[in-house]
């Protein structure tokens, strides 16, 4: 179930404005604006009227900007424990203006909303509760407000509403395709996972979210590896925030991916490039970098690299593995992966001691600066001959790939030959056309292999001969 935030301190009276609109609206002239909207899995159409902007609330619980609340923990707090006082509020106003990925900062599509709704005025009703809490038109409240506007639209949802109803409310009209404004990729994740602990199958919060099931699933996998990330980087106070991995979409679904399919070849290699992966994303390094990490990223290229006090931290827990409860240890199953996963908490723990968090020493900062930047500069110094074999084996695999495409070219043209011959609609001579350019093609091929292979083996001896006798 949601949460029960309880009722605002103007309830009563935004009740009574409702109620006065709503009659006004009923018994004005004209057509009257109204708003559809999915109310307990039927559709419902809710009247349209004006509401001042300075009497409605903000939903305290709006997935829109659930993973940023983090952003400031004392403020988070007391949103928690009162979320209807000025100064709850005013952080949620302050939230719904900042970038996603870095709320310190104005998000460039809320001053865009904004031009937008000094330009050409509000387009699209927002809806609240009777109570004046918005369901719906939370950011466009946000810019309404800073541009001194003082009304805003918004639909009335029924009486019995809840906060189960405004919860499921939200989410629907927020996936419609048409919605101006998606959640941020992290408050999207969080958004699929409540639902998930409703009880909800991933194949119905698909349905729901637009997506495939298996993306569904690829997105609660993500959010568990970057919860556990979040309790991996906590130490002595400080710690990261899920809002921190907000710009590593393509990375992490990219890591899913790759990592399903060598975990089905070895799961001791799969953890260790995810491991790898994970800590380069940390560090900064860009798609196309954390890509080059494979399964042997690690032992070909960065174990080398690694400056000495990185090394021993992480061979200090290679050997063995603690049993929680016990006091005792065991041998790891897999050293690589436990030195791996050392690596990876040191480059987080680094990541996450902030020059302005409250607590932290001078001395702190420094020591985790030089870490985080003795971590930068060898695996650095590893991607680049990575990058290096990779563009050397995607220069071998090129002609082979060539010709691979051509059969499947060859396999579909039989296709085509067989239904061109039901129809007889066959051009035979542009097809006679076409094969003596394939001989053409295929003889000049036999002079570059016999060129360039030393030692032909059985294809390239067919090729060959085939080319010969055709001489």
């Amino acid at each position: 179930m949601s949460m029960d935030f309880g009722r605002p301190p103007k309830a009563e009276a935004n009740q009574e404005l409702v109620r006065k609109r709503l009659k006004e609206a009923e018994s004005a002239a004209g057509t009257r604006e109204s708003l559809t909207v999915e109310w307990r899995s039927q559709p419902l159409h809710v009247e349209v009227i004006d509401m001042p902007v300075a009497d409605l609330y903000y939903n305290p619980g709006t997935h829109r900007i659930r993973a940023q609340r983090d952003h400031d923990p004392q403020l988070d707090a007391e949103l928690q424990s009162d979320p209807w006082s000025d100064d709850s509020q005013g952080y949620l106003h302050l939230l719904l203006k900042a970038l996603p990925a870095d709320p310190s900062k104005d998000d460039p599509d809320f001053i865009a909303l904004m031009e937008s709704l000094r330009d050409f005025r509000q387009n699209d009703p927002g809806l609240i509760t009777r109570d004046g809490v918005l369901v719906n038109g939370n950011t466009r409240r946000a810019a309404l407000k800073e541009l001194g506007v003082a009304h805003i639209r918004v639909g009335v949802l029924p009486e019995s509403c809840t906060w189960d109803d405004v919860n499921a409310v939200e989410l629907s009209l927020q996936l419609r395709k048409d919605h101006r404004r998606e959640y941020s990729y992290i408050n999207r994740l969080l958004a699929i996972d409540e639902q998930a602990e409703l009880g909800r199958s991933a194949k119905d919060i698909a349905r729901d979210f637009r997506i495939k099931e298996e993306t569904c699933k690829q997105d609660q996998w993500i959010l568990t590896c970057l919860r556990d990330l979040i309790e991996r980087s906590k130490t002595e106070g400080t710690g990261l925030r899920l809002l921190d991995f907000e710009q590593h979409q393509e990375k992490l679904r990219e890591l899913h991916r790759r990592y399903v399919k060598e975990a089905r070849v070895s799961k001791g290699n799969a953890d260790v490039m995810k491991e790898n992966r994970l800590a380069a994303m940390v560090l900064g390094f860009s798609k196309t970098d954390v890509r080059l990490i494979e399964p042997d990223f690690a032992r070909r290229y960065l174990d080398q690299r690694l400056p000495d006090e990185l090394k021993a931290e992480a061979a200090s827990t290679s050997g063995s593995v603690a049993i929680p409860g016990l006091g005792r240890t065991m041998k790891s199953a897999d050293a690589s992966v436990t030195v791996a996963r050392t690596l990876t908490d040191t480059v987080l723990r680094a990541k996450a001691v902030s020059p302005t968090a409250a607590g932290v020493s001078a001395e702190r900062v420094q020591v985790a600066t030089h870490t985080f930047k003795a971590a930068y500069e060898a695996f650095e110094a590893a991607l680049s001959p990575a990058g290096k074999d990779a563009r050397i084996r995607k220069r071998k695999q090129a002609a082979p790939g060539r010709i691979t495409d051509a059969c499947q070219d060859i396999e579909q043209c039989i296709t085509d030959l067989v239904m061109a011959r039901a129809s007889r609609s066959l051009d035979e001579e542009a097809f006679d056309e076409a094969v003596l350019k394939l001989r053409d093609s295929l003889g000049k091929l036999a002079v570059e292999s016999a060129r360039s292979i030393e030692v032909p083996g059985d294809g390239v001896e067919w090729l060959l001969g085939a080319v010969k006798q055709e001489e």
